[in-house]
C-alpha cells in the first residue's frame, strides 16, 4: 500500500509538471508571444553580437556533453554503477524514470507548443526551425549530471570533496543553457522552462525512492535505504 501510494504522488507530480511546462509554453506562443517574445528576442541578439571565434568552440564542447545520446550514456553508466555498489534497484528506477520523465515532458511541449528558435544566426546546424520550446540539451544536462550529483552526494564521506563535486556537477546545467542562448538555439524562458521542469522532476523522483532522505533518518530505519 505505501508503495502503491509514493507511486500515486510520483505520477500526480508528473502530470503538474507537464502540465505546467505546456501550460507556459501555450502563454510564450500565444498571449505572450508579443511582450516576452519581443524580449527573448533581444536577449538573443545580445548574445549573438558578442561571438568570438573562441567562445564558439566552447559552446560547441559545452553542448557536446548535454547531447541526447551523451546525457543518456552518462545516465546509463550511473545506473549500473549505482546498482553494482548498492545491490539494489533505486538507483537504476531513478535515473531510467528520469530519462524517461524528461523526454516526455520535452516531446509534449515540443509538439504542442512549437515555437521558432531566436532570428538570428543558429551556431548549432539541423535543428528543427520550431522546436525551441523547451531545451532539450538543457533539460538532458539536469537529469544526466543531477542522476549523478545525486548518487555521490549520497556516496562520498568526506564534504569538503562532496560539496566540490556535487557543485561541480550542479553548474553543468547552467553552462549548457549559456552556451545554447550563445549558440541561438533557444530563448531565455525556453532554457529557464527546462532548468526547473527537470530540476522538478529530479527531485520528485529522487525523494520518492529515498536518495534525498537525510542520514540520520535513514540510519534510523524510519524511511528505506537507498542500499
Amino acid at each position: 500500500m505505501q508503495q502503491q501510494s509514493r507511486v500515486a504522488r510520483v505520477a500526480t507530480a508528473y502530470v503538474v509538471i507537464a502540465a505546467a511546462v505546456v501550460g507556459l509554453g501555450w502563454l510564450l506562443t500565444h498571449p505572450l508571444a508579443g511582450s516576452v517574445g519581443a524580449w527573448d528576442d533581444d536577449v538573443s541578439r545580445w548574445f549573438a553580437d558578442r561571438r568570438t571565434p573562441g567562445l564558439d568552440r566552447v559552446a560547441d564542447v559545452v553542448t557536446f556533453v548535454a547531447d541526447t545520446w551523451v546525457g543518456v550514456l552518462v545516465a546509463l553508466v550511473v545506473a549500473v554503477v549505482a546498482y553494482v555498489v548498492d545491490r539494489s534497484w533505486r538507483g537504476p528506477v531513478l535515473v531510467v524514470a528520469a530519462v524517461v520523465g524528461h523526454l516526455g515532458i520535452y516531446l509534449l511541449g515540443t509538439h504542442l507548443d512549437p515555437r521558432d528558435r531566436p532570428p538570428v544566426e543558429i551556431l548549432d546546424p539541423g535543428l528543427v526551425p520550431d522546436h525551441s520550446f523547451p531545451s532539450g540539451h538543457v533539460g538532458t544536462a539536469v537529469i544526466a549530471y543531477g542522476c549523478v550529483a545525486v548518487v555521490l552526494a549520497m556516496r562520498l564521506r568526506a564534504a569538503p570533496v562532496r560539496r566540490a563535486v556535487v557543485g561541480l556537477l550542479v553548474l553543468v546545467p547552467f553552462l549548457v543553457a549559456l552556451s545554447r542562448l550563445y549558440q541561438g538555439a533557444h530563448h531565455v524562458t525556453d532554457v529557464v522552462t527546462s532548468l526547473v521542469y527537470a530540476s522538478a522532476w529530479l527531485v520528485v523522483l529522487a525523494r520518492a525512492t529515498g536518495w534525498l532522505t537525510p542520514r540520520d533518518a535513514r540510519r534510523s530505519g524510519s524511511v528505506p535505504a537507498p542500499n
